[in-house]
């Protein structure tokens, strides 16, 4: 069955999720915070809370899926259209990703200070990706779109990596959380597509996904599959994919009766087989993304998901999640706030005081940091200022 209906409670998961993924980035540049909120080092075998944030949006992202596709499907929109549609989503937050990453490693020899380079180019993406209201000439909307791809491809001959004695272009030493969703979105909802939702299909799809993460972790195979990688990603989209499918399914006769249970023993049972495959997998880790990692954070989205069916879809609590609702409905958009802030501080000199910089200080100043980059996205948003793909 494809859905075409607005869940509200997937929105308010995501704006819940983008705060605190918003938060934990923050909350990187503090010190002394407690261990169990900040992330765990690629050589323990844990899990904390920053390293769950990361792979729900994922599943969440997975969750939309059905809607998205479903709608445009039961429109009658031609195969090749949406496919085209697929293409260009994955393709944006690929080109975004990658030219995140490079950031990492940008040489303080370049000809432009990062600063100036981080602001043209969160400049360039919103110029080239903006929803532009459709009373815009399109000659105004292409133009400035043409600036935003110039832009671009200057700050790509200009860039300079690495170290003074070893300076290196653009690369793909990894590609960045904006890169790992697009490529896992292209696998996800292309495979969504081809199969038109079938729901028999799809749970064929998450299996040999979740193998493949098994295979490589366990050390049944040693190699990796093109754009899959160790299936962990496209593993987490997936799996959002099936639950919103799986919950079509059980609300078709119009009872929620069926949810509760089966979400619950989902949820539950994928903590546990998080847990259960530990030992055999190289542990609990976010860096290695094994499968321990997962199961534990795709069952706890599974739970969390299924309290704000209750709260939001059944019980109309919407209205308490109001003040972060932009993060939810303009999520690119927050997402990409900070990196303007980050780089106005850095081309500023500014620093935080020392008692906003550690502990419980730089705790509250990081959930500040959420607050005030939610603001400016809502605020944005009733401008129609907002990044579109």
């Amino acid at each position: 069955m494809l859905q075409t209906k607005r869940l509200l409670s997937i929105d308010v998961f995501r704006a819940i999720n983008m705060f605190f993924m918003i938060f934990v980035n923050d909350l990187s540049g503090v010190r002394h915070v407690p261990k169990w909120i900040d992330h765990v080092k690629a050589n323990e075998d844990s899990m904390h809370f920053a390293d769950t944030i990361f792979p729900i949006f994922l599943f969440i992202a997975g969750l939309s899926i059905p809607l998205a596709i479903g709608r445009r499907i039961s429109k009658g929109n031609s195969f090749t259209s949406i496919a085209g549609y697929i293409l260009l989503r994955s393709f944006a937050l690929i080109v975004m990703g990658f030219f995140h990453v490079n950031m990492e490693e940008y040489s303080k020899d370049a000809w432009l200070p990062l600063g100036y380079w981080e602001v043209l180019l969160t400049l360039s993406f919103f110029l080239i990706w903006l929803d532009y209201p459709e009373t815009l000439a399109k000659t105004k909307k292409y133009a400035l779109m043409g600036l935003g791809v110039v832009i671009l491809i200057v700050l790509a001959c200009i860039y300079k990596g690495g170290e003074p004695g070893a300076p290196r272009g653009l690369s793909p030493s990894w590609w960045g959380i904006l890169g790992i969703i697009g490529w896992a979105y292209l696998v996800c909802a292309g495979v969504y597509l081809i199969f038109k939702g079938n729901f028999t299909a799809l749970v064929i799809a998450l299996i040999l996904l979740v193998a493949i993460n098994i295979g490589v972790h366990g050390k049944f195979f040693d190699f990796r599959i093109w754009i899959v990688k160790d299936g962990a990603s496209a593993g987490l989209m997936m799996f959002g994919v099936v639950v919103s499918l799986l919950y079509d399914k059980l609300i078709a006769k119009g009872s929620y009766k069926w949810v509760w249970p089966a979400f619950t023993i989902a949820g539950v049972a994928l903590i546990g087989l998080g847990f259960f495959v530990r030992p055999f997998t190289q542990g609990i880790s976010k860096i290695h993304s094994t499968p321990s990692w997962v199961f534990l954070c795709t069952g706890i989205g599974i739970l969390v998901f299924e309290l704000l069916i209750w709260l939001v879809d059944v019980k109309g609590k919407q209205d308490w999640f109001k003040i972060i609702k932009p993060a939810g409905t303009s999520t690119l958009t927050c997402y990409l706030i900070p990196y303007f802030m980050v780089a106005i501080f850095y081309i500023i000199h500014f620093r935080y005081p020392q008692f906003l910089d550690e502990g419980a200080g730089g705790i509250i100043r990081s959930f500040a940091i959420s607050f005030i980059v939610i603001f400016i996205t809502g605020f944005l948003e009733k401008r129609r200022l907002r990044l579109k793909i």
